[in-house]
């Protein structure tokens, strides 16, 4: 049965940068959880910050450079956390992402500019460009009917 990564703040864990998590709370998710099919992760844990943590977003693309709102370099920690979280769907033959909506790791849409004004981008954070960028679909909590079609649809190919 396909796994499923899962941000952590979304399952309930307190790794955001305030502290705080994202708990979503859905029959799906409940049931995919007792069937053992989701991994929970942090790539900002991952990469070595701390709970909690100043903001951080995504000053530029390329080259990559995330900063907090104080300007200090979490560039590296970023990009150590987002290898981590394709290392570990690559080990647990994940099918798919349910990834935190504009964080600057794992927005898969759309993350804060770089301004720290509350304004988006159109474009990924750092985590889930490399898991679309190693065929890895991310979806984030406003997508939860389109994952679960798609989780229908690949245990329904299995």
């Amino acid at each position: 049965m396909d796994k499923i990564l899962v941000s952590a703040c979304l399952l309930g864990a307190k790794v955001r940068y305030d502290g705080r998590d994202n708990l979503l709370e859905h029959a799906a998710l409940q049931r995919w959880k007792k069937q053992g099919r989701l991994v929970m992760v942090c790539p900002e844990s991952l990469g070595g910050l701390p709970t909690p943590r100043a903001p951080a977003e995504i000053q530029s693309r390329f080259p990559i450079f995330v900063t907090t709102q104080c300007g200090e370099d979490v560039t590296s920690e970023f990009l150590s956390g987002a290898e981590e979280v394709v290392k570990i769907a690559k080990q647990k033959n994940v099918c798919c992402a349910l990834m935190k909506s504009r964080s600057p790791s794992c927005g898969n849409m759309n993350t804060y500019d770089g301004s720290f004004s509350g304004t988006l981008s159109n474009a990924p954070g750092v985590a889930a460009a490399e898991l679309i960028r190693h065929g890895i679909p991310v979806f984030n909590e406003y997508q939860i009917d389109e994952l679960i079609r798609f989780v229908e649809a690949q245990t329904e190919a299995a």
